[in-house]
């Protein structure tokens, strides 16, 4: 995607082997920045304090943590410090599944008989393609995702209302994105589309991102509040509903950003398609039960206080909006039941939410 003509993804590397950089997501859309990640410990804080979020850029950012552990660790222990580098990297965030994908991948190919030379080559071999083979994801999902878009405008003639919740976008999936790279691609196929982009409270994830994504972009987008969604399913004003997924079940059941479920459940209420799109590395086959998933309960402060841009200095500050003393809840994500799920879309096609219509695909 590109940024004032610029082309970034959100992980990359240059000529130094031994800086990995991601775009710092704390500070958009009020500031652009670039965060250079040197070690595990970097990688591992990028995470856990989301400077990078969204499930395939965490896969992708823990796999390079793990290839920055090997290059950065002592000669006589490099192995240990490895195995100790992944158990590390898999707390970071434990409701994405990609994060323990990716780990368990490069962790496979680590064998502490081998040379540390030829680990750090085969560890940066595979975090590459790690990153390669989620874009090459992505992107397949936009290709498949385009058909309902395309589907909904040729039968009304009318502009396609696509509501989305929280950030699913390239920002989040190193490029192309899940849920946004179905409309990234009927924009430019030159169908007309109108996003409604939910704020996504607490950490307006849909307000700071994907808007500014979408506005980098060119595509038309309208802000809302999380709890404005219902109302304009009621009003008609909601053709299709497009999230992603941070782990889904083998079975179909949805983990993603809290306030998923509830976006679901007013889609039934008003027959209005709800598709999730999510690469193959995010499904969980070994749940049946979303259930089953642990939840990340995060810091209250992200409920307590909020950031924005203070216009008369024009600077970030952070705000607090709720009485001292208050008790605060910060479960970041829910679970959607399949049952509420029109249609899973994924690189290799557009399934039922089930086990069965994931079978057919995988």
């Amino acid at each position: 995607m590109r940024i004032d003509g610029t082309h970034y993804r959100s992980i990359w590397m240059e000529e130094d082997p031994g800086v990995v950089k991601v775009i710092d997501q704390r500070f958009l859309p009020f500031e652009f920045r670039i965060l250079e990640l040197r070690s595990m410990t970097d990688a591992y804080d990028a995470i856990a304090g989301m400077a990078v979020r969204g499930a395939p850029l965490i896969g992708a950012t823990a796999a390079f943590g793990l290839y920055l552990a090997a290059f950065r660790s002592d000669p006589q222990n490099w192995c240990e410090e490895v195995k100790a580098a992944a158990e590390k990297l898999l707390s970071a965030r434990p409701t994405a599944v990609n994060l323990r994908y990716a780990v368990e991948l490069l962790m496979e190919k680590v064998i502490c008989a081998g040379s540390r030379e030829s680990m750090i080559k085969e560890l940066l071999h595979l975090s590459i393609r790690f990153t390669e083979d989620e874009v090459i994801r992505c992107k397949k999902i936009g290709e498949h995702g385009v058909a309902l878009i395309r589907e909904i405008h040729e039968r009304t003639s009318q502009p396609v209302r696509i509501l989305t919740h929280c950030n699913a976008g390239w920002l989040a999936c190193i490029d192309y994105g899940t849920a946004l790279a179905p409309i990234y691609l009927a924009h430019d196929q030159g169908y007309p589309i109108q996003v409604w982009v939910d704020e996504t409270r607490p950490r307006n994830q849909g307000a700071r991102l994907t808007a500014y994504e979408l506005g980098k972009h060119g595509v038309p987008h309208t802000v809302i509040v999380d709890n404005a969604g219902g109302h304009l399913m009621q009003l008609g004003e909601v053709d299709l509903v497009l999230v992603g997924s941070d782990r889904t079940t083998r079975c179909g059941d949805v983990v993603n950003k809290i306030g998923t479920y509830l976006k679901a459940l007013a889609a039934k209420d008003n027959k209005i398609p709800f598709y999730v799109a999510l690469p193959s590395t995010t499904i969980d086959f070994e749940l049946t039960d979303g259930r089953q998933i642990e939840i990340e309960n995060r810091d209250v402060v992200e409920i307590t206080h909020m950031e924005g841009i203070n216009e008369e200095t024009q600077t970030s500050s952070l705000f607090r909006i709720l009485p001292e003393g208050s008790p605060a809840l910060n479960p970041g994500f829910d679970v959607t039941p399949a049952g509420l799920v029109t249609g899973l879309i994924t690189e290799k096609g557009i399934c039922e939410a089930s086990e069965a219509g994931i079978k057919s695909l995988f």
